[in-house]
């Protein structure tokens, strides 16, 4: 098996990589990251000493961030479900919308739980409210995008949505979605019933503890 992903079931970041994997049905090893496993962290700080992950090995060859790791899946080890339209016009599209569910739902709900890890004397309570302000407004966006489409860019599965999914399933556990945005609910709802994504949430339920602002009983 030439593909070794090293991640962590819990990390959204990981299971956008996941989701990608798992919807193509492409072979792999699953190196889990784990601090009380020095040998594998040492392994993956070797190959990434920004030590972020996930982080794809083919070979010889060491490929970082999710979205370029879909990318690269997609260029050489192709499935039958591509994620990434050939048309460029339609692939710009993709890229635009990967960026905002990056950029305006994962930093912000990412900034909200990081601030909660922190000494309470060390709190960034205005950050916070910027994080919190910036979901909603990314909510609306989103809502009023979503009108007539089934996924993120249409009626087509794509590399889009493999961030969509654990992003706005973990936003929403953070700064809920205004029932008001019901096209973005039940978007996020389509995304939960995937069945590539589904076993990425089935494979981290274990870790629901470690979540600082306390998982939900629910998804």
């Amino acid at each position: 098996m030439s593909l070794k992903l090293y991640a962590h079931p819990f990390s959204s970041y990981c299971q956008k990589a996941l989701t990608a994997l798992y919807e193509n049905g492409t072979p792999f090893e699953f190196r889990l990251l784990a601090h009380d496993d020095p040998r594998i962290m040492a392994e993956f700080a070797t190959l990434w000493p920004i030590k972020r992950f996930p982080v794809l090995v083919d070979g010889d060859r060491t490929v970082t961030e999710a979205s370029i790791i879909i990318e690269y899946l997609g260029l050489y080890h192709p499935g039958p479900v591509p994620l990434l339209p050939a048309d460029p016009r339609a692939a710009l599209e993709v890229r635009s919308m990967d960026r905002f569910f990056d950029n305006y739902i994962s930093t912000p709900q990412q900034r909200i739980v990081a601030d909660s890890l922190r000494p309470a004397a060390e709190r960034d309570a205005h950050g916070v409210r910027e994080a919190r302000a910036m979901l909603d407004t990314a909510y609306a966006w989103l809502d009023k995008t979503m009108a007539g489409r089934e996924w993120a860019v249409g009626d087509t599965f794509s590399l889009a949505d493999c961030g969509a999914a654990p992003f706005l399933f973990y936003a929403d556990w953070t700064h809920a979605i205004d029932p008001a945005f019901a096209r973005v609910r039940a978007y996020r709802e389509r995304l939960l019933a995937r069945p590539s994504f589904a076993r990425a949430v089935d494979e981290a339920r274990p870790y629901r503890p470690l979540f600082p602002l306390g998982a939900p009983d629910r998804d």
